[in-house]
């Protein structure tokens, strides 16, 4: 199998001064990352959270590049057993990064291992089995763990204490994800016009990873339909041939507003009997399509289960009983 990379997986920003918007997050992240390299001490331990494709791994990866060390990258539901965990701290050299994404899929047991280690860089080693066993307290290299998970509420409170860093990762707006279509495409070595930039920004989700996705499936259109430009009108198209409307829905998103509105009156409807309908996981439609719909004002929770606006009315051209419409 070839080593090689590439050029697709290479879009991902390598250093903070490439990284763009969470403006907010971006200043204070730079501001610890000098500190500690004015210190020479590892950065304290981090935790990004906020929706999938926003960023937590590139961003991570960029601390391993701004500090100068290298970033030892796993997962928590990779991690079974303690010692799993223990073998890779072991190993670990001197200001080196522990990155762990879904790190609150972690097991009890697992993660039990990690309070030590992060306060006092020690972990605790069994030797021996029944009445003779003993523990034996290892030193490690000081090290920073960087947490990464989409569910910030299912992580213990012991573990989130332990983070000196918190973050939150916001969606991007329309004209972030177009600078960052536009950044993307002169590494994919695509011409793109700032207004076909933007089209794809605004149909992304607020997503980076969904906005870079689009960009290559509206290359192959701009490739064999027009000249390999990829214009307002040509992003326009192609988006439209892939179900990606003008919000950024696609046939899920739709399927989900329209039963919603139609199969359930809508609503209130519960999480799982929406996903039941739709033949998906709830965890899926709750960590996936249910904020986007959220934030563009398709649909709100409610004590009694999910609720479709009048926007999602007006976006399914439907109209809106009477007795549904929102009290002023």
């Amino acid at each position: 199998m070839s080593n090689c990379t590439l050029p697709e997986e290479n879009v991902r920003p390598r250093r903070l001064a490439d990284f763009i918007g969470q403006d907010d997050l971006r200043a204070n992240l730079d501001v610890f990352i000098r500190a500690a390299n004015e210190r020479a001490r590892p950065l304290d331990h981090t935790l990004f959270y906020g929706n999938p494709g926003l960023g937590k791994t590139t961003l991570a990866r960029i601390m391993a590049s701004e500090l100068g060390v290298n970033m030892v990258s796993t997962s928590g539901p990779v991690m079974e057993r303690s010692g799993d965990l223990a073998a890779i701290l072991t190993n670990l050299e001197r200001g080196d990064i522990l990155f762990i994404d879904e790190i609150h899929r972690m097991p009890a047991t697992v993660e039990e291992v990690l309070y030590p280690a992060m306060e006092d860089f020690q972990i605790d080693l069994v030797i021996g089995s029944g009445p003779g066993a003993r523990t034996v307290k290892l030193d490690l290299e000081p090290f920073t763990l960087v947490g990464a998970t989409t569910r910030l509420g299912l992580l213990t409170s012991p573990l989130r204490d332990r983070f000196g860093c918190i973050f939150r990762i916001e969606f991007y707006s329309p004209e972030e994800l177009g600078l960052i279509v536009e950044r993307s495409a002169a590494i994919l070595g695509v011409r793109v016009e700032p207004e076909g930039a933007l089209v794809i920004g605004r149909r992304a989700r607020g997503t980076p990873r969904i906005a870079n996705r689009l960009l290559r499936r509206v290359r192959d259109y701009a490739l064999v339909h027009g000249d390999g430009t990829v214009t307002r009108e040509i992003a326009e198209s192609s988006l439209e041939r892939l179900d990606v409307d003008r919000h950024g829905l696609d046939n899920m998103d739709r399927k989900i507003l329209s039963l919603v509105v139609e199969t359930f009156g809508g609503g209130p409807v519960g999480l799982k009997t929406i996903a039941a309908a739709c033949a998906e996981e709830v965890r899926t439609i709750e960590d996936i399509y249910e904020p986007y719909l959220i934030q563009c004002g398709f649909l709100k929770r409610t004590p009694r289960g999910r609720v479709a606006t009048a926007k999602a009315y007006q976006h399914l051209k439907l109209r809106m009983e009477d007795d549904r419409l929102p009290l002023l």
